[in-house]
């Protein structure tokens, strides 16, 4: 199984340049997101060394979202964070009255009692943390679909052939991939509530949102979440989101949530890698296609021949089709379906020789499971992932 669910978090500072976002007393959305979203950069670079921080921006620039959202899926992030700061409009009150003289339809003259109204700041305060609503799924499917290179690692010929993204069978499988990102999201907006509720902030909680403006969760090919720091238009609020105390705490909380739900996703990873069905022998197919079996050692079990060069150094994932004590050649049309090449190891076990029959070379597990997928719609029942390490199979 991969062993890093996560190598790439990508941070986004929310507005930049010319465009503001929300503006407090005497401070700027834009500032303050950009503040946090260093600080959170360089303790998740402290926290995690091993995983690479990509930020949308270090400057005071303007990027539009679909650039933000370009930057996040280019750089094959498996996280998206984006920082904000809410704004609640002013409260007007009436603080007293004046006579107000006017003319009525017959012209005259008329008084009357008019409210005199003062603008106070909003007292609303609080975090807040969002993922895409249901209602952008198919969006968020389109991103995966328009990025599916990208987020299977698909850069060899082989594997930009399986993910056929017009293909039902490819569809089903990214959908799939978009209900386990929006669970994932969803686990992280709750522990950075959580986290920001141990701190002692106000949490107005985890939660779906579908307004304008929130393009970047759902363009994103990844888990993605959007913070929203506190209200910049509450004074106290204000004065919290702009101190460097503040700022420090803020960061702090969101990268502890990150590292649960890290910590999270390795356990779940490596308790799927033990889930393996053991290999006993699966029933002889029948084929018309069989050959006399190839002459092997029957003190040792030869190695597994490549599938072309392993696209990354160190770990790769190949998927066993079958098991059997049939030969087939690798153009049998019991592979027709199977894009790629399928190669043959032979064991001897019990003094027969069994046939294992194994396809491709993936670079990621994402890439792999699509094939996994792919081999048990075309028949392979008992298929399932093999991980290899520096070209020997790992278990």
């Amino acid at each position: 199984m991969q062993e890093k669910p996560i190598r790439t978090i990508v941070v986004d500072a929310g507005h930049g340049g010319t465009d503001h976002g929300a503006r407090g007393g005497y401070s700027s959305e834009k500032d303050v997101t950009l503040a946090v979203s260093l600080k959170l950069g360089k303790v998740l670079e402290e926290m995690f060394p091993d995983v690479k921080i990509v930020y949308t921006r270090k400057v005071d620039r303007f990027d539009d979202v679909n650039r933000k959202a370009a930057i996040a899926n280019e750089a094959k992030g498996d996280l998206f964070i984006s920082i904000h700061c809410n704004a609640a409009p002013d409260i007007k009150r009436v603080t007293g009255y004046k006579t107000q003289t006017y003319r009525d339809k017959k012209k005259r003259k008329r008084t009357r009692q008019v409210p005199i109204y003062q603008s106070y700041p909003n007292p609303a305060k609080g975090t807040e943390t969002y993922i895409w609503a249901t209602s952008k799924n198919n969006a968020k499917s389109e991103s995966l679909r328009n990025n599916s290179v990208i987020v299977f690692d698909a850069n060899s010929e082989e594997t930009q052939q399986l993910m056929d993204t017009k293909d039902p069978e490819t569809i089903i499988m990214l959908n799939t991939l978009r209900n386990a990102f929006f669970d994932q999201s969803l686990r992280l907006s709750n522990l950075v509530e959580d986290e920001f509720t141990n701190a002692g902030r106000i949490s107005r909680g985890a939660r779906q949102r579908n307004e304008k403006g929130i393009l970047v969760l759902h363009a994103t090919a990844m888990p993605s979440v959007l913070v929203e720091l506190g209200f910049i238009s509450n004074p106290e609020e204000e004065n919290y989101l702009n101190s460097a105390d503040g700022q420090n705490e803020m960061a702090h909380c969101i990268a502890r949530a990150v590292k649960k739900y890290k910590e999270e996703l390795e356990r779940t990873h490596k308790a799927g890698g033990s889930a393996r069905p053991a290999e006993t022998p699966a029933p002889a197919q029948q084929h018309p296609e069989p050959l006399p079996p190839a002459k092997v050692n029957p003190a040792q079990e030869p190695p597994a021949a490549s599938a072309g060069a392993s696209a990354a150094a160190g770990t790769d994932f190949r998927v066993q089709l079958l098991t059997t004590e049939k030969v087939y050649t690798s153009r049998s049309s019991l592979f027709k379906n199977l894009k790629g090449g399928v190669d043959r190891e032979t064991l001897r076990q019990k003094g027969k020789s069994i046939n294992k029959y194994i396809w491709g070379n993936f670079r990621t597990e994402a890439e792999a499971n699509a094939a996994l997928y792919k081999a048990r719609k075309n028949g392979f029942k008992d298929a399932f992932v093999l991980t290899y390490r520096n070209g020997e199979r790992i278990d």
